[in-house]
């Protein structure tokens, strides 16, 4: 496996791959959505108008199946966003690597004498990679899921909310704080365990050199089904989580 190059900023290590890699994701994101809204017309829609417009459905189906019809709309964004950073994340990953060979240490990418002597003398530097690959991507996503779950629930459902830590009787607190700390955790390892796994596949494929090509081919054709899969699981437990926090059972 290479290593990834890591920028000492302090106390503060940052994975120049991963950072470079979500910044770019970001960036084709906010196009891809531009382009889509761009020239939209009734009388004539462009293909990209009708694939935007089966996505928004697509998306707002996946929320009414978790809350209320009446409650979709304003989480329809949110949606649209997280589907499709993730989808484009988990992707970035598969077209191609970039990487570099270090003869010579580099304190400040985390290249010291000591590991070049343990890895012979020479290192090979991968500079790019999904960043959903990388546990502190899907962490921060999980984290924000999580503050955005509970904002909700304190705003719109501020009078049944903390109830439901002590239902259905009191004793059961811990295991509900349990669940509660369980839920952005599973979200978080599930997503970078999959398309980790993926690249670390990807990478071993890639030793066979000729003899892996079709191998290749088929890996990264089922790895955009994995990642799509990922990306709807991701979105779809973040409308239930919501749905479940912040909207009362009345309303179901």
């Amino acid at each position: 496996m290479h290593e990834f190059p890591v920028w000492q900023l302090g106390s503060l290590q940052i994975d120049i791959s991963t950072f470079i890699a979500i910044t770019v994701s970001a960036i084709i994101t906010f196009v891809v959505a531009r382009l889509a809204v761009r020239n939209l017309s009734v009388d004539n829609p462009s293909k990209m108008q009708n694939f935007l417009e089966w996505v928004v459905e697509f998306v707002h189906n996946l929320i009414a199946s978790a809350m209320p019809l009446n409650r979709v709309k304003p989480f329809i964004s949110l949606g649209m966003t997280l589907i499709m950073f993730i989808f484009i994340s988990n992707l970035l990953g598969l077209p191609f690597g970039i990487v570099t060979e270090v003869h010579h240490a580099y304190p400040a990418l985390g290249i010291t004498e000591e590991l070049l002597q343990s890895k012979g003398g020479h290192l090979e530097l991968a500079w790019w990679k999904s960043p959903t690959a990388d546990l502190s991507v899907t962490a921060g996503l999980a984290l924000i899921v999580f503050i955005l779950v509970h904002y909700l629930g304190l705003k719109m459902n501020t009078k049944h909310y903390a109830k439901h830590y002590f239902h259905p009787f009191p004793i059961f607190l811990p295991i509900n704080l349990i669940e509660t700390i369980s839920k952005p955790v599973t979200l978080a390892l599930r997503l970078f365990a999959n398309i980790y796994a993926g690249e670390v596949l990807i990478s071993t494929i890639l030793m066979l050199g000729v003899i892996g090509t079709p191998f290749l081919a088929a890996w990264q054709a089922f790895s955009i089904f994995v990642g799509a899969i990922q990306a709807f699981l991701f979105t779809m437990l973040t409308m239930v989580y919501i749905s479940q926090a912040a909207i009362h059972e009345e309303d179901h």
